[in-house]
């Protein structure tokens, strides 16, 4: 896989996996209410300031001007494709989203879908790795006036969680099942001098 150095691709690998993993369970009509409770971006890069190919050992500038040093593992195949002067660029995305379904649309569990890839052979070294994770509960109260719901999760155990949006629960009843899928993607590459 080569990887495309852009954040849209690490969002879009996130959220290929975000519908992956809530599509698993999916057999019905479609959610009654969804939408997304949080969602981050974080970006970071840092100027190579020294490379010893023989112990693998990297030098870092990060932007703040601090200096930091690691040793490239085994894992990082094109190391050798690195210079002094290069620009390590690290995108990290996050998102928790929530599908509220009527009874016998999706089963109640746990699903977990993940993806990585890393640059090809002979170029800039390069990886992505994402994760997505989706709980399946179902709801067993709703208080509207506080505004909570109580969840039963797939092992039976029981969470009450207070509702950001209580206009979203005009249309949700108890026994319905709700989705909640956390997704993570992490991308770095190493962008050439310009």
């Amino acid at each position: 896989m080569n990887i495309n150095r852009t954040f849209g691709t690490t969002v879009a690998a996130a959220c290929m996996l975000s519908l992956t993993a809530c599509s698993t369970a999916r057999m019905g009509k479609g959610p009654v209410v969804s939408g997304t409770v949080g969602e981050n971006v974080v970006q970071a890069t840092a100027k190579v300031e020294a490379i010893d190919y023989d112990t693998r050992e990297v030098t870092l500038r990060g932007s703040d001007g601090e200096k930091f040093s690691f040793v490239a593992g085994e894992a990082v195949k094109n190391l050798a494709q690195v210079d002094v002067g290069d620009t390590v660029a690290a995108t990290y995305y996050e998102s928790v989203a929530f599908e509220v379904h009527k009874p016998g649309e999706v089963t109640p569990g746990v699903s977990i879908a993940e993806g990585t890839g890393t640059a090809e052979l002979g170029s800039k070294p390069g990886a992505l790795d994402a994760q997505s994770i989706t709980v399946t509960s179902t709801i067993v109260a709703i208080d509207r006036d506080t505004p909570t719901v109580t969840l039963e999760a797939p092992d039976g155990e029981r969470r009450t969680i207070k509702v950001r949006h209580p206009e979203h629960l005009k249309n949700v009843k108890a026994g319905d099942q709700v989705e909640i899928t956390f997704t993570r993607a992490l991308a770095i590459a190493v962008e050439e001098l310009p």
